[in-house]
């Protein structure tokens, strides 16, 4: 798999429409979620793609410090249903740490992850903070990935 990162003025209408379908069948139907995902953020973030063969199978969105959270923080982690047995999410993290660093110039990052995520992202150095939250009708917690941890 080859891992790019784009900006959103630099993403083809074809990527475009690749990783808005894919996040659709991810967090809409495949999670039973009803969401507003072009929440009007894409177009600041820093997108991270996993191509495979031509085709996107991984992808996640990248914010600098007080575009989301008040640390850089990444979003919209998804690798295709098919594709998960290749451990794809552990290389994307690690692509999106990297990308972070490089163009943010900094190793703290807070998410909100879904609850059955804590443990994934705990291998990555990131720790729970605060209690669980509905977000979206779905248990999320506060995590903090940070060298000070």
């Amino acid at each position: 798999m080859n891992f790019f990162v784009k900006k959103f003025n630099e993403l083809s209408i074809d990527e475009l429409y690749e990783i808005l379908r894919l996040r659709t069948e991810i967090f809409v139907v495949e999670q039973d979620c009803v969401y507003q995902d072009l929440d009007n953020k894409d177009q600041k973030a820093l997108h991270v793609i996993g191509v495979k063969e031509g085709t996107i199978v991984a992808y996640t969105r990248l914010f600098d410090a007080g575009a989301y959270f008040d640390n850089a923080s990444l979003g919209r982690v998804i690798v295709a249903a098919d594709q998960r047995k290749f451990s794809y999410g552990h290389q994307l993290i690690e692509e999106s740490l990297k990308a972070i660093k490089r163009f943010y110039a900094t190793d703290t990052i807070t998410i909100s992850a879904q609850l059955y995520l804590k443990k994934f992202y705990e291998k990555h150095g990131f720790l729970q903070k605060g209690d669980t939250y509905l977000e979206d009708g779905i248990p999320h917690i506060k995590m903090i990935r940070s060298l000070q941890n």
